[in-house]
């Protein structure tokens, strides 16, 4: 007797429900998926933590607060009494101050502390089978020219092929990159992932979607102009595997290879040169929260999951994010392997990258500053106060900067004196002059021998400055008007300075 036939005349048992029939495919059941998956990404953390998310409106009192403080110091600069010039001083002096000592805590950090790296068991090939596996996202949009050199740069990581996967993300409407990938030639762990139309348009917003299609327990994040070290995810999964449960992200070094292009390459791989290697390192050093860059970090899954995510309506995710991972009690660290990617060359590319991060800035310290004594009981008192120095001193210091020159122009231009005969504004100004200027040219010095010309390039640091606060003026205005507007930042003008990968 056939198997149809004993399943056909086996007694059924009372409580057994009749079988049905299998449930024919329906079409639309992808389509489906993908719009599930599209709010998820979109709508979870808001929905979730809506405190966290830059979605959620801004409570009236910090409104309040802005306008006021707006008024006060235009007061001030119209008054220009003795009391006004007090103030402006010490605006100006304030965060610049703190913000010196963190930097000289990584010059320090750097010249006695900063440890070598020591080869652990996990660079072993016989351990390979027990590496855990990475889940690689690297989010595209309208990088057709460049493709081919990240999928050569892909090729290159030293890593189990079958224990990690590489998903390039692109937008539904994004063609010619989706082209360009597909003709490239993709090795076997690699994928196309494909994010359907919708706002906000953004790249966490892509992130959160290939989340859910990621099948790795550790997550990498680069970006498309990135040429990450060989064995970066080996040092990750090392990284990991010393740092215990609540280490939930990995920050890699970032380095620029296009540096001698323009005075804004230059100046942009001296401030990262001083970012990665001496500031972030401290911070992990001090157990202060760390404001993650935007490429090469690897999370653990489970805990970026539980972290919420990435804010798809946070132009800067990846500081929200190292704030968040803070606030939740995990941990951050930094290794020392570097991803060489391009920086921006022209005044307009590097003006809209900038806007945009100091823009995403101000989201990230007006969301976790919604509610000052849950974030202090959070961080506690040592991490509550780094969180104020290195983002709300951050952005205060860029903006107040300019009217430092200001004012020194219109006392040199009226025949006054600076400041008035006040030994106390003496002090302050000659202290804010000597360690403020002085910490960031010794860190940026220290940081950037052996690999460009950091003496000379340092001269031209005020001018700098002056520029990023230019751009901090129009993330302002930026924010009022197109607070969720990602300002996408072109890449492949350096693509003569790329690095030449060796092809073994």
């Amino acid at each position: 007797m056939s198997t149809v036939e004993n399943e056909r005349l086996r007694p059924r048992r009372p409580s057994e429900p009749p079988r049905a029939p299998p449930r024919p495919p329906v079409p639309w059941e992808p389509f489906l998926r993908a719009i599930r998956r599209l709010d998820r990404a979109v709508n979870d953390l808001r929905r979730r933590a809506p405190d966290f998310s830059a979605a959620t409106p801004f409570p009236i009192w910090q409104q309040t607060v802005i306008l006021a403080v707006t008024a006060m110091f235009t007061a001030a600069l119209i008054l220009i009494d003795e009391a006004a010039f007090i103030l402006w001083w010490l605006a100006l002096a304030l965060p610049f101050l703190l913000i010196a000592s963190i930097r000289m805590v990584a010059v320090w950090y750097v010249l006695r502390r900063q440890p070598k790296y020591r080869r652990r068991p996990v660079d072993d090939r016989r351990f390979d089978a027990r590496l855990p596996t990475f889940s690689v996202l690297i989010p595209v949009y309208k990088e057709e020219t460049i493709i081919p050199g990240l999928v050569a740069a892909m090729h290159r990581l030293d890593y189990p092929l079958d224990r990690f996967e590489i998903l390039f993300i692109t937008e539904e409407h994004d063609l010619p990159t989706r082209h360009a990938l597909l003709k490239t030639g993709l090795a076997p762990n690699m994928r196309v992932l494909t994010v359907p139309a919708g706002e906000p348009q953004t790249k966490p917003r892509a992130l959160n979607y290939a989340l859910q299609e990621a099948r790795g327990i550790l997550i990498s994040v680069y970006d498309a102009e990135d040429i990450p070290d060989r064995d970066q995810l080996r040092r990750a999964a090392d990284a990991f595997i010393a740092g215990g449960p609540r280490l939930a992200c990995v920050q890699a070094q970032l380095a620029i290879y296009n540096a001698k292009q323009s005075f804004f390459s230059r100046q942009f791989a001296l401030e990262y040169k001083a970012l990665f290697s001496g500031l972030l390192p401290a911070l992990a050093f001090l157990k202060l929260p760390i404001p993650l860059g935007g490429t090469s970090n690897h999370f653990r899954r489970d805990l970026l999951l539980k972290c919420g995510g990435w804010d798809p309506f946070n132009v800067t995710e990846d500081a929200d994010l190292g704030i968040r991972i803070a606030r939740l009690g995990y941990d951050v660290t930094v290794i020392r392997s570097e991803t060489s990617e391009e920086a921006p060359a022209a005044w307009r590319t590097w003006r809209g990258q900038r806007t945009r991060w100091i823009k995403g800035w101000i989201q990230t310290y007006l969301v976790h500053m919604r509610h000052p004594t849950r974030l202090w009981r959070d961080l506690g008192t040592w991490q509550f106060l780094g969180f104020q120095v290195m983002i709300g001193g951050m952005i205060l210091s860029i903006l107040v900067h300019p009217w430092f020159y200001i004012l020194l122009a219109e006392g040199a231009l009226s025949g006054s004196e600076l400041a008035p005969a006040n030994s106390v504004l003496r002090w302050i100004f000659g202290v804010h002059l000597t360690i403020g200027y002085g910490a960031a040219w010794l860190l940026t010095i220290v940081t950037a021998r052996g690999s460009i010309s950091g003496l000379w390039a340092a001269v031209w640091l005020p001018i700098y400055w002056l520029a990023i606060s230019w751009a901090a003026y129009c993330a302002v205005i930026d924010l009022i008007f197109r607070p969720f507007h990602w300002e996408k930042t072109a890449h492949g003008a350096g693509a003569s300075h790329r690095i030449a990968l060796p092809k073994s």
